[in-house]
């Protein structure tokens, strides 16, 4: 590690417990200066703590993705602008990057130049069956999905689209609906039980997330519940999952591809 990765180092930020200036700092997450040391015990998670939970990981799931020599450090580290060195989910050399690049930018810059690469701009926008893939689906969105799935056909053997940059390390996302047949993503937000999701940080990765997928020639549908306002240019805000809202949904999809298109994918309920 060079300075910067000491988690005792100094510097503009906050890092391992100890602010501008020397003074001993501790978080309410129990991260920072020893408890005896402590001249300041901040009432607020660390930096690092509110990442990861905006980010919805856990320290255990990076303390994983860093090397060897650098999760010692990792696991008591308060700052996500410290640099560590990580590893590479697919083999590739090892790569340095802050926290918060770990956790929200690129990942691996040979992964980064690959996604870039003729071939896989080529491929970019293909919806396809990445296997094994397992994402957390709340009780609503299912409904969302049923209630969409009793007025258009849905695919059942698509769960990822591939993009042209990449997206947490991968070139590929993987919205909550997929409709192959008009190149338009469905995603359904709400701030979850801690109201921290889809918000702050969460935000910004849901606007990359879209901007990908418009790079690929795909467009996207936000359904925004429980208090989340307007994100992007097609919103359904809401309080609830209602036939409105898929009527609503219905009609952008018309907006957005045209009548013609959306009514080679209608289910006849006559």
């Amino acid at each position: 590690m060079n300075g910067t990765d000491n988690p005792t180092a100094g510097g503009g930020s906050m890092g391992g417990g100890t602010a501008t200036g020397g003074t001993s700092v501790r978080f309410r997450c129990g991260h920072g200066a020893p408890a005896a040391d402590a001249r300041i015990t901040l009432q607020r998670d660390c930096p690092l703590c509110v990442l990861l939970r905006e980010t919805r990981r856990t320290r255990a799931q990076l303390i994983g993705k860093a090397a060897a020599g650098a999760r010692v450090a990792l696991a008591e580290e308060t700052r996500i602008g410290a640099v560590y060195e990580w590893l590479c989910e697919r083999g590739h050399s090892r790569f340095t990057a802050t926290v918060r690049e770990a956790l929200t930018g690129p990942g691996c810059p040979k992964c980064l130049a690959n996604a870039a690469a003729p071939a896989a701009r080529f491929e970019g926008g293909v919806p396809f069956m990445k296997p094994g893939l397992r994402l957390g689906t709340s009780a609503t969105e299912q409904r969302l999905r049923a209630a969409l799935g009793e007025r258009i056909r849905l695919p059942h053997r698509v769960n990822a689209v591939r993009i042209s940059r990449t997206f947490y390390g991968k070139p590929e996302v993987w919205p909550d609906i997929i409709i192959p047949a008009l190149r338009i993503a469905i995603e359904y937000d709400d701030p979850g039980r801690d109201g921290t999701a889809h918000v702050g940080l969460k935000e910004v990765s849901d606007r990359e997330k879209d901007a990908a997928l418009n790079e690929v020639g795909w467009e996207v549908i936000r359904v925004r519940a429980g208090g989340l306002a307007e994100l992007g240019r097609h919103s359904v805000v809401c309080r609830s999952v209602t036939t409105a809202v898929v009527d609503r949904i219905l009609d952008l999809l018309v907006e957005i591809r045209g009548s013609e298109a959306v009514a080679r994918i209608l289910i006849d309920t006559g």
